[in-house]
């Protein structure tokens, strides 16, 4: 079995590569091991290409060595045509012997029908090799198909007294108040290019006017998600700029525009399940929410959540905005400069 994590470990390093560049689909790697050596391997690399069953057999110089090799995969080989044909039977077709598989693919289509493809057709299969690490890889692709919503991360910003922002009067709104750093900010924009869409409330909107875009990292803006239930931000705003698309959540219409799209819905009963659905049903993975207190405050005592994020800079305001209480367990801690990240995972 250690031998076996150790190629699992591999899968992965390369599964990671395709980072920002497979969502919908999950990030996989796949290497193919002959006579203790590894002599091919490969990732999916972009939603749409080749997976990386496909990428791995591809690279091997030696066609005849796949009939005494193993293929090693963070996540079970899909049995479907999708935008692609089926990896399972291509490696039926390549005769490969045995096939090492981390967990099994939770996508309808798949769960567990790849295996059985293979194993009808007489390849060993072995499988829950560092099976926590990789469902903890594809958090989001597991999340989305087995509770059927986006994976949920709530992130703020707080003081060391434990504030998110300054008693403002309307004459103050147009910019956030700063409280963590450079180093903080592009963090944040980096996690935001990974995940598929961005939430705020309305007054975190009106007081921030927020962009709410990736401007300090490479990569994808996030669809921005915005709860305005009496329709009050003006249509100056950042949100509705139509650089980027907008989605508001509100009481009064439902429009879908190539810009600003709107859904009305009952904010009276559970408003949270509802926003989650229909994000669900737009094929979203995952969100961030980004505030302010009561947003997160009601993401919390709905139990859907699955992570929160919490930047703590250097700074004192003795009086303001409280920041939500934190839950969950501290699974990771980071010093940025002069700032703190803490990241706690929701335990239910």
């Amino acid at each position: 079995m250690e031998i076996h994590k150790k190629y699992m470990h591999r899968c992965l390093e390369l599964a990671e590569l395709g980072a920002g560049s497979v969502a919908p689909n999950p990030m996989v790697g796949s290497a193919i091991v002959h006579n203790g050596k590894i002599i091919g391997e490969g990732f999916h690399r972009q939603y749409g290409g080749p997976h990386a069953e496909v990428n791995a057999i591809n690279s091997v110089s030696d066609d005849k060595r796949l009939k005494t090799s193993t293929l090693y995969v963070n996540l079970e080989p899909c049995a479907h045509h999708g935008l692609t044909p089926p990896c399972s039977d291509l490696i039926i077709r390549k005769q490969i012997p045995r096939v090492v598989i981390g967990t099994i693919d939770p996508f309808s289509e798949v769960a567990g029908k790849g295996i059985e493809k293979m194993k009808k057709a007489g390849i060993d299969v072995t499988m829950a090799v560092l099976e926590k690490e990789c469902r903890d890889l594809n958090k989001r692709f597991f999340c989305f198909h087995e509770k059927k919503r986006p994976y949920v991360i709530l992130k703020w910003a707080q003081t060391l007294d434990g504030f998110i922002d300054v008693d403002r009067t309307p004459e103050n709104f147009g910019s956030p108040t700063w409280i963590t750093g450079g180093l903080a900010l592009r963090l944040v924009h980096k996690i935001r290019s990974q995940e598929d869409a961005i939430i705020v409330g309305t007054n975190t909107a009106e007081k921030d006017n927020p962009s709410l875009t990736v401007r300090h990292w490479p990569g994808r803006n996030p669809l921005r998600v915005v709860l305005d239930r009496n329709l009050r931000l003006p249509p100056s705003h950042n949100l509705f700029n139509g650089k980027h698309k907008t989605l508001v959540f509100n009481s009064i219409k439902t429009e879908d525009d190539s810009a600003v799209s709107f859904v009305k819905i009952d904010f009276g009963s559970n408003s949270i399940n509802q926003i989650l659905g229909e994000l669900y049903n737009r094929k979203i993975q995952s969100v961030i929410v980004e505030g302010g207190r009561q947003l997160i405050e009601s993401f919390f005592q709905t139990g859907q959540w699955d992570e929160s994020h919490v930047f703590i800079g250097n700074k004192f305001f003795y009086r303001g905005v409280s920041a939500p209480g934190i839950r969950g367990k501290l699974i990771a801690e980071e010093i940025l400069q002069t700032d703190w990240l803490k990241v706690f995972r929701n335990q239910p």
